[in-house]
């Protein structure tokens, strides 16, 4: 392993599987005439921009194999002209940096907090920082929206800057008509800080506007700088919600963006990894019917400020989910009395039927303990469906 990658510089900013996709399509199309020029601006994106140095300068200073020139030359011997070009690599000095990178990409970081305890931490044996206050947690986000526009993701939406033709009032009259808010552009940290409901909402409403540029060409003129261009919406977006998660995980605030699902790009109740996980194998499912019952009902749940109608209604919709599974696919996992123990909860709990006989006053924590039962349950007979599909028991 290269030692460098170590190193603070080699810092990613981006998460590790976005930077490997994006560097396999780079690869994998060598032909643009700016390949340098996108290479350059992926490293910049992707990498810490707070150290000198990092792959962007090593990339910058690598110079390109001196080779023979028969092949430029149409004066020169055809079969030495041909012997040349096949001795040349098939790829470029700069590209074989890229792909090294890339082959080294499960040692690089993507989490900023790999440092070593300073004094007063190893003096009370703690390596990790308290929560973050509200104040700060915006203050981090106004900074971070900032840098994404400075590095041209809102350029697509809002334009750039240019001291020739300066933005206009495209993102104050977006905040405007979307919010129903006035002056929320350029954010004010006091302002959003104050009003936590119009910092989430900000929050949400810049996730859908962000988008990656993969080209970009400099406007020396005063100073103006890069303008960007080629955007791609998704990687973007992709970037802002692992950046946002990063401050947010952070503080005590209990959300996150949603990564995946029906809900994806919205503020939704944070849970521990190994639910997130579920979560993401049960919504990564591209099938219709119950696999879009499911996101639905996921939505309604951790939706942010959801009550407890809308949590029972999505138990409710987990229930249904399983009860077209039950005789067949559960049948094959669990035996009978453990099938009934399931579809005992919802029909006992007030949660599918409407009859004097259930249980109607129990604590808001038994519909979270259902609902996670019930999901993980779907995910079981989701991998039973798997496991007895033809092309399974062929393999």
């Amino acid at each position: 392993m290269d030692p460098r990658l170590t190193q603070p510089e080699y810092q990613l900013v981006w998460p590790r599987a976005l930077f490997a996709a994006e560097a396999a399509k780079l690869l994998n199309d060598r032909t643009t005439r700016d390949w340098d020029e996108r290479c350059e601006l992926l490293l910049e994106l992707a990498f810490t921009a707070a150290y000198k140095g990092g792959p962007a300068s090593v990339f910058r200073e690598i110079t390109e194999d001196v080779g023979g020139s028969f092949d430029d030359d149409p004066w020169a011997n055809p079969a030495a002209r041909s012997a040349n070009i096949a001795k040349r690599p098939t790829l470029t000095a700069k590209q074989r940096f890229l792909r090294e990178l890339l082959a080294d990409v499960d040692n690089l970081r993507e989490d900023g907090e790999h440092r070593r305890p300073c004094w007063r931490e190893r003096q009370v044996g703690r390596t990790t920082r308290g929560a973050i206050t509200r104040p700060a947690v915006v203050r981090e986000f106004v900074r971070l929206v900032y840098e994404l526009d400075d590095a041209g993701y809102l350029e697509s939406r809002f334009g750039k800057d240019c001291v020739d033709d300066p933005r206009d009032d495209t993102a104050v009259m977006l905040f405007q008509r979307e919010l129903g808010v006035d002056g929320v552009w350029p954010l004010d940290e006091q302002r959003l800080a104050e009003d936590i409901d119009l910092f989430f909402d900000v929050v949400e409403l810049l996730h859908d506007h962000v988008s990656r540029p993969t080209t970009r060409n400099l406007h020396p003129y005063a100073g103006c700088g890069w303008h960007h261009g080629s955007f791609q919406g998704e990687p973007g977006r992709v970037v802002y919600r692992w950046r946002v998660n990063k401050i947010l995980e952070r503080s005590d605030l209990g959300l996150r963006i949603a990564e995946e699902g029906e809900d994806v790009g919205r503020l939704v109740t944070a849970t521990d990894d190994a639910r997130t996980q579920l979560v993401q194998a049960v919504t990564a499912r591209e099938d219709s019917g119950p696999a879009d019952q499911v996101r639905h009902a996921l939505a309604l749940f951790r939706e942010r400020g959801a009550d407890r109608n809308q949590k029972r209604s999505a138990v409710a919709a987990f229930a249904l989910v399983l009860e077209e599974r039950r005789h067949i696919v559960l049948a094959e996992a669990l035996v009978d009395g453990d099938r009934g123990a399931l579809f005992n909860i919802a029909n006992n709990f007030h949660i599918r039927h409407q009859d004097a006989k259930q249980k109607r006053d129990y604590d808001d924590f038994y519909l979270d303990w259902i609902f996670w039962v019930y999901l993980s349950s779907i995910e079981l007979t989701n991998r039973i469906i798997d496991a007895t599909k033809p092309e399974a028991r062929r393999t």
